[in-house]
């Protein structure tokens, strides 16, 4: 594809076989002056794992984290277009973006347990919420759907620091999930981990798509074959100097890596550029 040609290039939209919970319209993404996405429509739909893959700084997790107004955190942030939540647009102005990140939970790159109990990590954000109910069952209910509570059920007055990589992520999961969120946003969760933690945080998410609705970032092609359900692949402009990321295309995850529509599909796939 041509410097030209890529310029102008829009992804042809996915149309989505099942129900969906968010539609994400991204018309311009700005940090500052600098644009960092243009013209992405990513569909996510129900109880289904949609992967988002592409070269570094193609902005997928830019992407991923306008979900749930994470970026907002970002003073510099400027999000053009709208995230359609059960048809509420999530950055009206009336709408919260605590609330926001209420149903649309997220699990971060590095494990982040905070300094405290595996149980006062779990049972963090009920208080947060002032759930009213039975605080030991909703923390044992989370643990055994992160698959964590054999392993730590005679240890939750320990600090969730003592736990090893693969267990603190399946802890900071456990602390995303106890809340009952209704979508899980997962940054490249398993890019610290070793390859039995991968396995076991892999395998979780399947289990998870049963009760949730998953979006996951992944460096990890292979990841994205043995997990995701739809693909939607990003990549970058650089005709104009600049590296503003864009959706190229989306699809079912088997069409994508197997026949894919685009030819810069291809060439990342086949690992002609990465």
């Amino acid at each position: 594809m041509n410097a030209a040609a890529e310029t102008m290039f829009v992804a042809a939209p996915y149309q989505a076989a099942g129900k969906v919970v968010i539609e994400c319209n991204v018309a311009k993404i700005f940090y500052g002056d600098f644009l960092a996405v243009r013209d992405s429509q990513v569909p996510i739909e129900k109880r289904k794992i949609t992967g988002f893959i592409g070269p570094s700084g193609c902005g997928k997790s830019t992407v991923l984290r306008s979900l749930n107004r994470m970026n907002d955190l970002i003073s510099i942030f400027r999000f053009e277009g709208n995230v359609m939540y059960h048809g509420q647009d999530v950055y009206a102005k009336k709408v919260d973006p605590v609330l926001v990140r209420r149903y649309i939970g997220m699990v971060f790159q590095q494990p982040n347990p905070f300094s405290m109990s595996v149980y006062d990590n779990v049972a963090f954000g009920l208080r947060l919420n002032r759930y009213k109910g039975d605080m030991d069952e909703r923390v044992e209910k989370a643990l055994k759907r992160a698959a964590l509570w054999k392993e730590v059920k005679d240890k939750l007055k320990n600090s969730g620091l003592s736990l090893s990589g693969g267990q603190q992520q399946r802890l900071c999961i456990a602390r995303a999930i106890a809340t009952e969120p209704d979508v899980l946003l997962m940054d490249e969760p398993c890019s610290a981990l070793d390859p039995i933690a991968t396995r076991q945080v892999e395998e979780l998410m399947l289990e998870l798509k049963e009760r949730y609705t998953l979006a996951l970032v992944t460096h990890n092609m292979q990841q994205a074959t043995r997990v995701a359900d739809t693909t939607a692949f990003f990549s970058v402009d650089i005709s104009k100097g600049g590296r503003t990321g864009y959706l190229v295309e989306m699809g079912p995850t088997e069409q994508i890596f197997q026949n894919p529509r685009e030819t810069l599909t291809k060439e990342y796939i086949s690992g002609e550029f990465s």
